[in-house]
């Protein structure tokens, strides 16, 4: 009873140990003493606020930091799938993107990064208080789903621009 006990515990061990192999997502399990991942949504924030109006567009900054403790990513591209959100209801606006999706950003503790979310200026639009996206990467895209919180006014035509560095 003893032996079989054993070999039950030895194959749950290497059958847990071996379902993340091939795997290289920022959500795969990390190594022993290395840090999370500062590109995985839970491990990052985001806020939006307002930037000058320029060229007939209104123009919203999209800044991500990480706390001290997270090892650094690399990002690329505008992020995906961005929806936009009011006290929770959908609004709808379906976002493009615009700009080189080729740069590769560092992004970790002490390097934020941003992004643009551009709109154009013609009246309209709706009122919007979150945008929920997905990262980007060299390789392809981050799991899960990233959520910045600020006021903005999206609408046909919205596009947003490549992840760069800096706040």
């Amino acid at each position: 009873m003893r032996r079989r006990s054993a070999l039950i515990v030895v194959t749950a061990a290497l059958f847990a140990g071996g379902a993340g192999l091939g795997t290289a997502q920022a959500s795969s399990p990390t190594a022993v003493g290395a840090a999370p991942s500062a590109c995985r949504p839970a491990n990052h924030t985001a806020k939006i606020t307002a930037s000058p109006a320029r060229s007939g567009h209104r123009h919203y900054r999209v800044t991500l930091t990480a706390a001290p403790g997270y090892a650094p990513c690399r990002l690329a591209g505008s992020p995906a799938d961005v929806r936009f959100h009011h006290h929770g209801s959908p609004r709808g606006v379906t976002a493009g993107r615009y700009g080189s999706q080729r740069a590769v950003v560092t992004f970790g503790p002490g390097r934020p990064v941003h992004f643009d979310i551009r709109v154009p200026g013609r009246p309209g639009g709706v009122r919007a208080d979150e945008a929920t996206f997905t990262l980007t990467t060299p390789d392809g895209v981050i799991p899960g789903e990233s959520s910045a919180r600020g006021p903005l006014v999206v609408g046909a035509g919205t596009v947003i621009g490549p992840v760069r560095p800096g706040a």
